[in-house]
Formats: structure tokens, C-alpha cells, sequence
């Protein structure tokens, strides 16, 4: 077999790279007439949009000059480029007095800019690939970092084809309004509905880009309250949920839903001791939830690199997301290098997370330990500092939710008793009113539910 030298480089083919030279032209005649042309293009073009160097040149000159809020025209310009000695770098005169052959027609001038950052990106496309071929073959570099590296710059130049235009203030009100007019039209939640009413008629629903944070003390019933949301969000909208459980295994998950949609105790279950009739509804409840679109990754170790990685996978399968849930905050992992301080990596983790909600435009839930505090106390109930590393989840948080329960500490309630009363705290909301959500909480199968049915 041939070994291959770790300094193997691939050169880019001698076919031109992709390029438009008559838009560039263009675009370059209609800054030599306009500065409200300039003010459009510098908003999305830089330098190296331009495929030819003397276009580039041309374009900085330009550039420069107005933000030094000198004349700019034809003259002007190749006055510029004569002082900084870039004349002819740039062919000569000529070359910009040909500029004003072109047509320039500010209508289309957005269009003629579309064009240029069309090839631009093929451009940089092509020399990704040719860097990712290259990076390939040097062995010394870990598999992993090649792809992160390459994962990251491939999803940066996805944000810039997306890349959103900046909004004038009389835009952004006439979106509102738009948005308001079809809200009074249509009253339903602006958010996903979570199927706990007063939990919705608090919140709204859980909006995009929201971090919300599922806080209590172990065995409180975290996991159970979200597989409680799982379930009736995915029969409501049938929207992909994502669910990155650290701490139980995916089987063990699997056998929580299947407890929680048939009636049938996990101890049963985990037995295998079943009667007849169990076996049709666990046939029947099987079937429904191989319909649905619910994944599961109980990968350990999970960085907050691989939830970003795996969000976007699964957004290209299934084209959208409606909820990401992480079980738990305190086992994950930031991707930057360890912190010795277990609360500035923490804090990484929350700002990263809060980061991928809003990039993606999806709520994710995260859930948390509350510190032992809450144990010294004789009022149990939790307060925002009961969160362990409070200060950078609460900061970071848009929601915090707190699961409270009496007969987890009073003795003088009824332990056999199966339903009982629960709390849920709204301690932290960004965007709305505070509150307590009543619930009942049914401990084997373990499961949430309203005190009263919707009205």
C-alpha cells in the first residue's frame, strides 16, 4: 500500500473560480454615483466578495473614503488610489473610467449584490473543501478536531447564505402589528402549548429561543414532569423532541413512556409480569409512539458541542425541531477546555445553551439539581438560590421552574397514598408573570397531571 506524506497538498483546479465580472462592475458604477448605494452595500459586502483584486482594491478606496466623508466620483477615487499607491495595482485610470460604461441602476442594485455574494460563497465553499481534503491527510491531527473545525466553518458560511437583512425601526413595528392583527384573528398560544393549563395560561406557551430550566431536589419528579410534556406535546403537534438524557438510559426511558401511557406499574413492567389484556395496550401504545418523532441520545460524556452537532443532524432529517430537553445540566459537559471552577464551567454550559436556543430558534428545557439547602430549612418550598451554581443559571435562564411536593418531607402525610398534591414554581420569568401551578402527582406510574380538567 502507498503511504501517503503528511504535507500532501491539493491545489485548486485551474478552472476560474466562480465569478461574475459585469455585476461587480456594476455594483462598483453604482458607488461612484450614489452613497446611499454605499450604504446598502456595506452592510453585506466585503472586500473579498469582489473577485478581482482591482475590483477589490477599487471597493476598499471607496470605502475608506467614505467613511473619511470624502466627495466620491470617478476623479475622486482615482486621486485615492494615485496617493496610496494603488493605481496601478488596479490597471490605471482606465480601468475606473470604463466603470462608467456600465449602466448603473440602483433599482436592481440588491440583485447585482446577491449575485457577487452568490459566487462569493461557491468560492469559499470550494476552498473549504480543498482545506478539509488537506487537513485530511495530516495524521498528526486528531479525526475529531478536523471535523469540529470543519463542522464549524461549514455551518458559518450556512449563516451567512441565511444571514437576515437588518431591520428599519418602521419594519420591525409593521411586523409587530402584523403579528398582533393575526394573534386577535387566531387566539391560540403564541408558544407550544405544554398540556399543564395554568402552566400555559402563565407562560404562553414555550416560546423559540427560550432556555428554561426544570429545577428540584432528587426524586422530586423531574423526569417524570418532562416525559409528561414529551407525551403531550408529540400528540398535540407532532413536532420532533429531542432528548439528551446523561443520567438514565434510553431503555430505561422507553420503559417510563411505556408505563406512563398504559397504566401498567414500571415494577410490572420491568418484570415482565403481565396479564393478557396488558399486552394490547402495550401493542397499541407501541404502534403510536413508532409514528411519532422522538429521539433519544443517552450518549455519555455529552459536551454541548455534541447537542449542537446533533441538532443540526437531525434538523436536516426531519427539517424542524419543537423541543430539546437535557436531563441533566450539572452532567453535562462544556466543549471549551475543563474548568478547575466548577461554577465558571457551568456557567459556559448555560450562556452555550442559551446560545443554541436562540440560533436554532427552539426551546430547550434543562433540567437541575437544587442544592441541599433546602433540606436545613423548615420552609422546604425552593427559592431561585437553592439552585446549585445559582448565579449563571439564573442569569441565563428566560425560565425558571421549580417542582415542589409536601409529602416528600412531611411525614404526616399519608405515604400510601398514590396521587397527591404537587407544586410547580414559576421562580424566574423573563417574559411574564411569576406564580405557583397546582398539579397532582401519581407516584407509581409516576406522572403529572392537572387538578382540573380544561374548561
Amino acid at each position: 500500500m502507498k503511504n501517503f506524506d503528511n504535507k500532501v497538498q491539493f491545489s485548486l483546479p485551474k478552472t476560474p473560480l466562480p465569478h461574475n465580472f459585469v455585476a461587480e462592475k456594476i455594483v462598483l458604477s453604482c458607488l461612484l454615483i450614489n452613497y446611499e448605494a454605499i450604504e446598502i452595500t456595506m452592510k453585506t459586502v466585503q472586500a473579498e466578495t469582489f473577485y478581482f483584486i482591482n475590483h477589490q482594491e477599487i471597493y476598499k478606496a471607496i470605502i475608506e473614503m467614505y467613511r473619511k466623508k470624502v466627495p466620491i466620483n470617478v476623479f475622486s477615487v482615482n486621486d485615492f488610489l494615485k496617493e496610496t499607491g494603488c493605481l496601478n495595482k488596479i490597471g490605471g485610470t482606465k480601468v475606473l473610467l470604463e466603470l462608467l460604461n456600465q449602466i448603473p441602476n440602483l433599482v436592481y442594485l440588491e440583485e447585482y449584490i446577491q449575485l457577487i455574494q452568490d459566487k462569493f460563497l461557491r468560492r469559499t465553499l470550494i476552498n473549504l473543501g480543498y482545506e478539509a481534503i488537506n487537513s485530511a491527510y495530516i495524521t498528526n491531527i486528531p479525526l475529531e478536531k478536523i471535523l469540529n473545525d470543519f463542522e464549524k466553518k461549514s455551518f458559518a458560511l450556512t449563516n451567512e447564505l441565511t444571514k437576515e437583512k437588518q431591520f428599519t425601526t418602521a419594519e420591525l413595528f409593521s411586523t409587530v402589528f402584523l403579528e398582533l392583527k393575526q394573534k386577535a384573528l387566531n387566539p391560540n398560544l403564541p408558544g407550544i402549548a405544554s398540556g399543564f393549563y395554568d402552566l400555559d395560561s402563565l407562560t404562553q406557551g414555550f416560546q423559540k429561543s427560550d432556555l428554561i430550566i426544570l429545577a428540584g431536589r432528587p426524586s422530586m419528579g423531574k423526569t417524570a414532569f418532562v416525559l409528561n410534556l414529551t407525551e403531550n406535546i408529540l400528540k398535540q403537534y407532532k413536532l420532533p423532541i429531542v432528548f439528551f438524557s446523561l443520567e438514565m438510559s434510553k431503555e430505561q426511558l422507553i420503559y417510563r413512556l411505556l408505563s406512563n401511557e398504559t397504566g401498567i406499574s414500571q415494577t410490572r413492567l420491568k418484570l415482565g409480569n403481565l396479564y393478557k389484556e396488558d399486552w394490547y395496550q402495550l401493542k397499541k401504545s407501541i404502534q403510536e409512539y413508532s409514528q411519532l418523532p422522538f429521539f433519544i441520545d443517552d450518549q455519555p460524556n455529552l459536551t454541548t458541542l455534541n447537542i449542537r452537532s446533533r441538532i443540526k443532524k437531525i434538523l436536516f432529517e426531519q427539517n424542524k425541531i419543537g423541543l430539546i430537553i437535557i436531563d441533566y445540566l450539572q452532567l453535562l459537559l462544556s466543549s471549551k477546555s475543563k474548568s478547575e471552577n466548577r461554577v465558571q464551567e457551568i456557567s459556559q454550559i448555560t450562556r452555550t445553551l442559551k446560545n443554541i436556543a436562540k440560533e436554532f430558534q427552539i426551546p430547550i428545557i434543562a433540567l437541575s439539581q437544587l442544592s441541599r439547602n433546602v433540606e436545613s430549612r423548615v420552609n422546604k418550598r425552593p427559592v431561585l438560590s437553592d439552585l446549585r451554581e445559582s448565579g449563571s443559571i439564573e442569569q441565563d435562564a428566560d425560565l425558571v421552574l421549580m417542582l415542589y411536593r409536601e409529602n416528600y418531607y412531611n411525614s404526616t402525610i399519608k405515604k400510601n397514598e398514590n396521587i397527591t398534591p404537587a407544586e410547580l414554581i414559576i421562580a424566574k420569568h423573563r417574559n411574564g408573570p411569576l406564580g405557583i401551578v397546582d398539579l397532582l402527582f401519581q407516584d407509581d406510574p409516576t406522572k403529572f397531571f392537572n387538578t382540573l380538567p380544561n374548561s
